[in-house]
């Protein structure tokens, strides 16, 4: 009897393992769907969790699956390919290849740039914490997503050390604020897809007299719709900063990850650099939860800017921390920055999903 019971116990943790194995597989094939269902869709953000799944499935199978039964070597061959599709979506993310946006030390005052990029979450009733960060960072830049009218009035002391401020709260979720120590230039809260969904743009000088321009941006992510519209409003910032002549940041809580086709995309049509490749992924999502974070929050900008700093913040009673990066507007940087170039195909790929999120946002 103890045989038998130990004969079904192995029995049973095998079937988890191939359980767990199988679907491990299954949400690394299920983004290859050309679709843009949020149940597809969703499944690129947890990669590093598949993966990791993946690799514990891997290591376990030999001990605890029969070694010379052809089902475990067609079994642990599907598991090692899940497991390198994963490890090659993931490894620009890593320290281990060289950085795009390239690094610099020093930067004249003028030049520097820094901006705050945070989703208070709309539930969040306590401010302080926030207010706190902002003013022991002090950057010139504040960008806020989540704000509806409580946050707008908790927000009003900002406006005494930021004089620039573009609001616009809402109570749906997608209410947004822009605080500047910057002039800024022309600023518009714009309307690119969804009439419920705001985005900012705006110029700003820097203190050297500069030109740039700021793109804010909260589109609706998955699972709550699917992604038509999302990677429309990211795809025509994009071709809208390639024509533009001013040098451009793009940056929020873009509910998108950072290794997406979307995203790759994006950055490809905009020429548009990541900070995070070559350094890590910079996980702002979830607050909550330890083991299923990815990077959902971003700032994007052109080859004209050097990286002096970027960094994951502190909890501020948010179920995203706040996002930091500090900028030098340098005009020789682009000489030692390569910067994304589209291919037509990618020109058109990215108008027809333009197209998409405009017809699916109508219906």
């Amino acid at each position: 009897m103890p045989g038998a019971r130990r004969g079904a116990s192995l029995k049973f943790v095998r079937w988890v393992l191939f359980g767990l194995g199988g679907l491990a597989v299954l949400m690394t094939v299920l983004p290859f769907v050309p679709s843009n269902e949020s149940a597809i869709r969703i499944w690129d953000f947890p990669r590093f969790q598949v993966a990791a799944l993946l690799a514990a499935v891997l290591i376990a199978t030999p001990f605890l699956a029969p070694p010379r039964d052809r089902r475990t070597w067609a079994f642990a061959a599907a598991v090692a390919g899940g497991l390198a599709w994963q490890a090659h979506a993931i490894w620009p993310y890593t320290p281990l290849v060289e950085t795009e946006a390239k690094a610099l030390t020093g930067c004249e005052p003028g030049e520097r740039v820094t901006l705050l990029v945070a989703n208070v979450l709309v539930e969040n009733r306590n401010a302080a914490p926030l207010l706190a960060l902002v003013e022991r960072v002090g950057p010139d830049l504040v960008l806020l997503v989540e704000t509806d009218a409580w946050w707008d009035r908790q927000l009003e002391p900002l406006k005494e050390a930021y004089p620039h401020a573009i609001s616009h709260p809402r109570e749906n979720s997608y209410g947004i604020h822009v605080f500047s120590r910057l002039e800024t230039i022309g600023p518009q809260v714009r309307f690119l897809v969804e009439d419920d969904v705001p985005s900012i743009k705006t110029g700003l000088r820097l203190r050297s007299g500069a030109r740039i321009d700021l793109y804010g941006l909260h589109p609706r992510p998955p699972p709550l719709q699917d992604t038509e519209e999302r990677d429309a409003e990211l795809l025509l910032v994009g071709e809208e900063v390639r024509k533009e002549a001013a040098p451009s940041i793009v940056a929020g809580d873009l509910n998108d990850v950072a290794w997406s086709r979307t995203n790759s995309l994006f950055q490809e049509v905009s020429g548009l650099l990541d900070p995070r490749i070559g350094r890590g992924p910079y996980n702002t999502f979830n607050a909550d939860w330890p083991l299923l974070r990815w990077p959902l929050d971003h700032v994007f900008f052109e080859e004209s800017f050097r990286l002096l700093d970027v960094a994951v913040m502190e909890d501020i009673g948010s179920d995203h921390f706040p996002f930091f990066v500090a900028l030098c507007h340098d005009l020789a940087a682009g000489a030692g920055q390569e910067q994304p170039q589209p291919e037509q195909d990618d020109l058109e790929e990215a108008d027809e999903a333009i197209e998409e999120g405009r017809e699916e946002a109508q219906e």
